[in-house]
């Protein structure tokens, strides 16, 4: 721990690059200030900053919850990122000072920490030191409530605004570093000796809370019926899956136990925690290594046909599969995993009989996902199949999970969300991405296929499936509702061949991510407006005769609202939200969009094309004039 205080402006310099959203709170922690840095060693500016976090976070708990510090007993948990331990040192002393219990839980993934925050009744908050998929050397920091999601809306911006109050403080280095100085060193001592005990009650309820998510119920005998059904199923249609999970916080939580308790045959490469052998992000060349092992496996067992990598906090993990026609293993795109598990889910609520169908083959019951503004519309596609609903919110998982919560308040079913552009899914009663989520998503469709698994659900109805006495497979009802020939001989390629086919730029590649001199963003949506209606002319013909389109619609996105219509007063305060121009047939259909968004973790500009076919050329058409455009709209203000 620090020995003296740093003066005031130096902390006010270190915490300048901080970006403080309800994404997250995100900078280089790192000593030397390089992101790729991978030293523990943090700056004493660095000490002051996390404790002054502390004492916001503390501050609004008190409020939300109306208990004195006292009365608080915190989750605090971190990835496997090295500045954590220093930064989790410093805000477990300001904590602890205060009068706050602490339930430390060292190195766990977010879905675990928030989890055990969620089920444990003694628990009214968590504070989680992660910078998720950002390089080694940054770090930051989530915040939550009882309810296990991170903060959103206006609980984020009272945090946010406080935390500003209190950083810009000329006297809080000092009253920082009063409480590092008076923390008891006993009570620290006993707080991280309690930490064994604390996180094997976690990885207990976080496997608990998982089979609740699995089988979609709270009742423990429905789980436990459901849950030996998947397990049924697995056993009768062998399957292995590779985690690599790249020393992340997914190494000291559930994953190869819970697996193997499903009766999957699994391998783990780069097990170990800071075993962190490439990029964190788990896109693009992130996964070639899993690919490479994964057919490795596949050599010795063929039973291998799934992988997966998570980001450095576990919250999110995109998939690779065994092509078994070539024998090669290939990534699924991170709006294909997203569009599995939603196509999963909802063939989900059919099978056990929570969505049903009338004689016109409409749903009977409201059902809804909701999803962010640069989710692609294969997700529409998807849910018109099934007569679902599709809500869409503001870039940021606290967005989608208020939006849904919303939902189910309006008396839609909602089980599953997420952030199609951003990788993983959302499946209630979570509140949080979570890759074990994903894979049994995957898992039901590849072996629930109905006969085999019959005490999951009641008998379906001729019009949601086809099964005759006893209930049809998730994949045959999904087939069903698209009038796809059915193959019980399916193969995971099959699936992902019957899901709709889109182009849709990856969120992490290079040509989708802008820097954007023009600070105000109202002015850069303004006078990208213009252009484009001026534009608009000499693109008309070509979206014509190639899309079918014959109309457009702009919409803007800020937090769960979704505003259509073309100019600045459809944008309110900084303008910051996402920005779409939507393309449509004559039958009303959107076909393609484009989209643009600061982003509000990264000192970036992001963008995307989504388009329905299966030719790039499309989407590499729609991008680059949707980025001449923002460039010009940005030239216009140097």
């Amino acid at each position: 721990m620090i020995e003296s205080p740093p003066v005031f402006q130096a902390v006010s310099d270190f915490s300048k690059p901080l970006i403080v959203s309800a994404s997250g709170w995100r900078m280089v922690f790192a000593s030397s200030r390089d992101e790729e840095d991978a030293s523990p060693e943090i700056q004493p500016e660095a000490s002051i900053l996390a404790g002054t976090m502390a004492l916001a976070f503390a501050q609004i708990l008190a409020a939300a919850t109306e208990k004195s510090f006292d009365q608080l007993t915190i989750t605090l948990a971190m990835d496997s990122r090295p500045t954590g331990p220093a930064l989790s040192d410093a805000m477990l002393r300001v904590f602890l000072d205060l009068g706050i219990h602490v339930h430390y839980l060292f190195i766990a993934s977010a879905p675990e920490a928030m989890a055990y925050t969620k089920q444990n009744p003694q628990l009214d908050g968590f504070c989680y030191i992660s910078a998720s998929h950002n390089p080694i050397g940054h770090n930051g920091v989530k915040f939550g409530l009882e309810s296990g999601s991170v903060l959103g809306g206006d609980s984020a911006r009272e945090l946010i605004t406080l935390f500003t109050s209190l950083r810009t403080d000329p006297n809080i280095p000092q009253t920082v570093f009063d409480h590092f100085k008076s923390c008891s060193p006993s009570l620290l001592e006993k707080t991280l000796h309690d930490s064994h005990t604390h996180k094997n009650h976690s990885l207990q309820y976080y496997r608990d809370f998982s089979h609740q998510v699995a089988a979609d119920t709270t009742d423990p005998q429905l789980i436990q019926g459901r849950i030996a059904d998947l397990h049924q199923g697995i056993r009768n249609n062998r399957v292995g899956i590779l985690a690599e999970l790249n020393g992340s916080a997914r190494t000291l939580t559930i994953d190869r136990q819970y697996l193997e308790d499903l009766g999957v045959a699994i391998r783990v490469v780069n097990g170990v925690p800071r075993q962190i052998t490439h990029r964190i992000v788990p896109e693009g060349r992130s996964l070639d290594l899993c690919i490479a092992e994964l057919e490795k496996a596949y050599q010795e067992d063929s039973s291998f046909q799934l992988g997966y990598v998570p980001d450095n906090d576990g919250d999110r993990g995109n998939l690779v599969y065994l092509n078994a026609s070539t024998g090669k293993a290939q990534q699924i795109e991170a709006q294909e995993v997203f569009a599995l598990t939603v196509m999963a889910e909802l063939s989900w609520l059919v099978y056990t009989g929570q969505l049903t169908y009338d004689e016109k083959n409409k749903a009977n019951q409201r059902v809804a996902v909701a999803i962010n503004g640069p989710t692609s519309m294969r997700i529409e596609e998807l849910c018109r199949a099934f007569d679902v609903e599709v809500f869409r919110a503001e870039v940021g998982e606290a967005n989608v999970v208020t939006l849904a919560q919303n939902l189910r308040k309006k008396g839609y079913l909602v089980r599953i969300l997420g952030e199609g552009s951003n990788g993983g899914n959302i499946t209630h009663p979570s509140t949080v991405r979570d890759p074990l989520n994903t894979i049994c998503s995957v898992l039901k469709v590849l072996t629930m296929k109905g006969d085999s698994n019959a005490s999951a659900s009641p008998k379906s109805t001729s019009a949601s499936s086809p099964g005759a006495g006893s209930p049809s497979g998730l994949f045959e009802i999904y087939c069903h509702r698209i009038g796809r020939p059915y193959n019980p001989d399916f193969t995971l390629q099959d699936v992902l061949q019957a899901l709709p086919e889109y182009i849709t730029t990856s969120a992490y590649e290079d040509r989708a991510i802008l820097r954007i001199k023009t600070e105000e963003h109202s002015l850069l949506k303004e006078r990208y407006e213009q252009l484009f209606r001026r534009e608009w002319p000499e693109h008309e013909s070509w979206f014509n005769k190639t899309l079918g389109v014959v109309t457009w619609r702009e919409v803007n996105y800020e937090g769960i609202h979704e505003r259509v219509g073309f100019g600045p007063e459809y944008r309110t305060g900084s303008q910051r939200g996402g920005l779409k121009i939507l393309f449509k047939d004559e039958t009303g259909i959107p076909v393609a969009f484009i989209w643009m968004r600061g982003s509000g973790t990264e000192p970036v500009f992001r963008v995307l094309a989504d388009v329905r076919g299966s030719d790039p050329s499309l989407e590499e058409y729609l991008l680059h004039w949707h980025v001449s455009m923002i460039q010009k709209a940005d030239s216009q203000g140097s």
